[in-house]
């Protein structure tokens, strides 16, 4: 091992170039080989300079001492009375020491005796790496924390604006989540570097050094986000300039460049990390930063390049001068027998035939052989060394964020968080083989790990836990209280950083993604059973839980619906509201859980399936109409109509007269002795959405070419038409009646907070949405000859639209805008009166639970006939299904075209549309009165009850006649 530049340092074992030139001429030198110990650790300081050997011990001496005889030169000693020295740092006025066992322990070179004074706050933390700037240092602990103390002139303790100086080492809870590998410090300024390459800077700034692109100083560890994607994998510090390394051998050089030690054939300071073009291709495997020069060693070519200061030699070039590039030292090759290793600092440089190994202590992280070597030691004498091995690797965020990486992780980005899942699965699957082990695993994750996991983690290497604890929870589906606080983690994170986790559960392969969904389904569910089954009250545990299953359901409709909805549903919970209506030995009890389902748990939709939430909508709507008939028992819910004048009639009743909208709706048509008991509703809104259509002027906008309709944009109906309009579709939902104004899926998507795009105009209007198609496909020359601006119908899309023409850079602008036009900026005010007017209309929130598919279902029903399923589940009063006269009805039945077959579906239940279920969900019962001469009788139709008054007829032929007449001429006659 030889040294270069300021003094002669053989008396610790390092020799120089040259005995008699403090230049390090590179003619005449020799290499100290006969060395009694093997130096395993060396550092250099601003005055003074330290080696450790192979035995645990060192020797330092101090620059300070130049002047003095070669007698009085003599190293001091350094030992630890009970332990070995592994590694160490000096600063300017101190050397920190890192024993074999972890401890630390300091030496103040200003006091003497030279006593080593243990650091007693970091007993017990293992620690692994420490690096000393001029007046602070920091240490890195096995589990990945981080602890600072010194000197914080300029926030180079990371502590924070206005942080003390402190002789204290204190934990840098910033960066606790991070997995890093390597610290560094320079003069003021402190570098941590994770093991996926993010590079985290603090303190003082004066000239660039922290690479941030500016000059001010910062206090808390800043992201030096040009390094991102760089893939770097070491940093050096200078006093005012810093360096950093990259896994494919680039050099980036930043700070201060007054001696030429940025190597850019400058002097000049640089805000940001630049590339050395110089070394350019070289493949760079080491660099080491002197107080103002920079060494570079490529293995490869065994050189040693040189840049920066050069006053005292420590340039190796047999020069005093500084140089701004950088140039080989003159270093014959037989001093690269082995790997090699370049340090420097202060005005000193050092090369080592071999490979340090301190510098290679790396925090703790879990694998397969981790895990192998705590099982085999369970229950053996081992096994109190290994639990606490156990609580100190999952305790620790950066441990597990450590772990399971995959060959990519050094492009870790909001796209790529750097895991190979797979091998987390196989871990913890062999952990789940021994139960003691996983139970103590478990433990200490639910009451340690979690609930130090940092509410603003600095980015996602430490939001690794998140995709890491799920594979854990799998092989523990007996600890549902751990998912419980999973879940609170999950939305303790800040809003920013709960975006980012989305946007990583987004990029999981499908099997992990379903993983994490059945982990968190399993507990709720459970906790649901529990409820139901126990009377036990688990309503936060369930929401919890629900609310995360809630969020990865809207994570699985950004990423393309990797999982069906069926996987988020809760089938437990149709039980639990079911139960709610027996009689319970509680009351008190099941009422609050029927509240904490509507009320709570109706904010997580994704949980229900249609049925269910369905089911609770009316349970929600009864229990709505019960409270105000007791509040309000004068003020009803009645529409009193003439069939001859329906619309006009009913918007002055809805004008009018005060109405409670909570109530049921009861409707009568004048001149007629219906009572509705839903027949009549349905009937009523079936014909008024016919009416509404046939309105002059037109409220609704037909596109001929899809059959459906959307808001006139200019509208000369009346001011509250559309609030009426939403009104009386809000009043039919709440009536669970069907309303069909042939609105197309982009309005129940925008009433649900959905925006629509170029999909949803393609079912309004196919040709215009063809036509937008056709243009994003289009060549620039025809672009150019359709000269088209940013207008449509005769108005401007956006800001000055007639100035701006499309072409191939803006076209899609063009569509989104022309998409945004049509359904949202041509009608504002009459879609929000239309949905001002169904709030009204139907006071419950709970329809916003429903999917804009399901909301559309609920309201306009479904066309999907399959009339077999009609005859299937009829039934029959005083008839047989073998009776003439009934085979001889579906005979009839079968024969008719398909609208007549509406008719009389609109003829049994009041509307020809259908329930969710479709026909399979219809129940229609034919009766026989008996009546005599049957012959002379119509059919009759029951609306509200669906019943079907079918006279015995004498033959197949009178059958016809009768049941076709009384189908087609329904709404003129009838009962209900």
């Amino acid at each position: 091992m030889i040294c270069w530049g300021e003094t002669n340092f053989r008396e610790l074992g390092l020799d120089r170039f040259c005995q008699d030139d403090a230049l390090g001429i590179a003619e005449n030198h020799h290499l100290v080989t006969a060395q009694k110990d093997k130096i395993t650790a060396v550092s250099v300081g601003r005055r003074m300079i330290a080696v450790v050997t192979e035995k645990g011990e060192g020797k330092f001496c101090l620059q300070d001492d130049i002047s003095q005889t070669k007698s009085r030169r003599k190293p001091a000693h350094l030992a630890l009375s009970r332990e070995k020295i592994d590694s160490l740092s000096c600063g300017a006025d101190c050397i920190v020491m890192v024993s074999r066992k972890g401890n630390v322990f300091q030496l103040n070179y200003r006091i003497k005796p030279y006593i080593p004074r243990c650091l007693s706050a970091l007993n017990g933390r293992h620690v692994i790496q420490v690096a000393c700037g001029d007046h602070h240092t920091i240490a890195l602990s096995r589990d990945g924390q981080l602890f600072t103390w010194g000197e914080n002139s300029n926030g180079q303790l990371g502590q924070g604006e206005g942080g003390r100086s402190s002789e204290t080492p204190k934990c840098l809870f910033s960066l606790s989540g991070i997995p890093l590998a390597m610290i560094t410090a320079g003069g003021d300024q402190s570098f941590a570097l994770s093991v996926s390459g993010a590079v985290f800077a603090w303190g003082k700034n004066s000239a660039g050094q922290l690479g941030v692109g500016d000059k001010e100083d910062r206090h808390v560890p800043t992201t030096v986000k040009s390094l991102n994607l760089k893939r770097t994998v070491f940093i050096s510090c200078g006093d005012k300039h810093t360096a950093i390394l990259t896994k494919g051998g680039l050099v980036f050089t930043f700070g201060s460049g007054e001696y030429g030690q940025l190597g850019h054939s400058s002097n000049r300071e640089e805000l940001q990390p630049r590339l050395v073009a110089e070394l350019w291709g070289s493949s760079v495997t080491q660099i080491a930063c002197g107080r103002h020069h920079t060494l570079a060693y490529v293995e490869s070519l065994k050189t040693i390049y040189s840049f920066g200061c050069g006053e005292q030699g420590q340039l190796g070039s047999g020069q005093a001068t500084n140089q701004n590039v950088p140039l080989p030292v003159h270093l014959s090759s037989e001093f690269y027998d082995g790997i090699g290793t370049i340090l420097a600092g202060g005005n000193q440089s050092i090369f080592s035939p071999e490979r340090l190994a301190s510098l290679s202590k790396k925090i703790a992280s879990v694998d397969n052989n981790l895990i192998e070597k705590w099982i085999s030691t369970f229950g053996s004498k081992l096994w109190k060394a290994m639990k606490k091995e156990i609580i100190q690797t999952f305790s620790s965020a950066s441990t597990l964020n450590c772990s399971f990486l995959n060959q990519r992780h050094y492009q870790t980005s909001m796209e790529n968080s750097g895991l190979d899942l797979s091998l987390a699965r196989i871990v913890f699957e062999k952990l789940g083989n021994n139960e003691n082990l996983l139970k103590k695993v478990g433990s200490v994750v639910q009451h340690t790990l979690i609930p130090s996991l940092p509410i603003d983690p600095s980015g996602v290497e430490d939001l690794r836990v998140y995709l890491i604890l799920p594979e854990l929870l799998r092989v523990l589906p007996t600890d549902r209280d751990l998912c419980v606080k999973f879940a609170e983690a999950v939305f303790r994170l800040q809003p920013q950083c709960l975006k980012i986790l989305e946007g990583l559960w987004s990029k999981l392969p499908r099997a992990f993604f379903k993983s994490l969904v059945e982990v968190v389904h399993s507990a709720s569910t459970w906790f649901l059973y529990q409820m139901r089954t126990e009377r036990r009250d688990y309503r936060t545990s369930v929401e919890k839980t629900a609310e995360v299953l809630q969020k990865l359901y809207e994570v699985n409709l950004k990423s393309s619906q990797k999982l069906e909805y069926k996987n988020f549903y809760i089938n437990e919970i149709r039980l639990c509201i079911e139960s709610c209506g027996t009689v319970p030995p509680d009351m008190n009890f099941l009422y609050a859980m029927n509240q904490f389902m509507v009320q709570r748990l109706a904010l997580y939709p994704s949980i229900f399936d249609m049925e269910t939430k369905w089911l609770l909508f009316r349970i929600n709507n009864l229990s709505g109409f019960v409270e105000n008939s007791l509040l309000n028992p004068l003020i009803q819910n009645d529409l009193c109509v003439n069939r001859r004048s329906l619309l006009t009639d009913t918007f002055q009743e809805l004008r009018n007269n005060p109405r409670q909208y909570l109530c049921p709706l009861k409707v009568k048509f004048k001149y007629e002795n219906g009572i509705d008991h839903g027949g009549v509703s349905q009937e009523f809104f079936s014909v008024i959405a016919r009416e509404i259509h046939s309105l002059q002027p037109k409220m609704l906008e037909l596109f001929e070419d899809s059959g459906l309709v959307w808001f006139m944009p200019e509208g000369h109906c009346d001011d509250d038409a559309y609030s009426l309009l939403g009104i009386l579709c809000g009043m039919a939902l709440y009536r669970e009646c069907f309303v069909n104004f042939h609105f197309p899926l982009a309005l129940f998507k925008k009433m649900l907070g959905v925006m629509p795009t170029l999909e949803e105009l393609e079912e309004l209007s196919p040709i215009e949405a063809r036509n937008l198609q056709e243009l994003l496909n289009e060549d620039e020359e025809v672009l150019e000859l359709l000269d088209l601006d940013f207008t449509t119908r005769g108005h401007e899309i956006v800001p000055n639209g007639r100035e701006m023409t499309v072409t191939k850079c803006n076209r899609w602008q063009f569509v989104e805008a022309y998409v945004d036009f049509i359904f949202n900026k041509s009608v504002k005010k009459q879609f929000n009166d239309f949905l001002g007017g169904f709030s009204q209309g139907c006071p419950s929130q709970l329809w916003k639970m429903f999917l804009p598919e399901e909301l559309m279902a609920r309201l306009c029903g479904n066309i999907n006939y399959s009339w077999e399923e009609l005859k299937k589940n009829a039934l029959y009063e005083a008839y047989e299904p073998t009776d003439e006269n009934i085979q001889n009805f579906w005979t009839v039945f079968f024969e008719l075209s398909e609208e007549k077959k509406k008719d009389f579906l609109s003829y049994m239940t009041g509307s020809d549309r259908l329930p969710i279920g479709g026909l399979a969900s219809i129940k229609i019962t034919i009766v026989n009165q008996n009546k005599p001469n049957p012959d002379d009788f119509y059919p009759v139709a029951n609306t509200c009850y669906r019943c079907l008054y079918l006279p015995n007829y004498s033959s197949i032929h009178v059958l016809r006649e009768k049941f076709v007449h009384a189908i087609s001429f329904y709404e003129e006659f009838g009962e209900y």
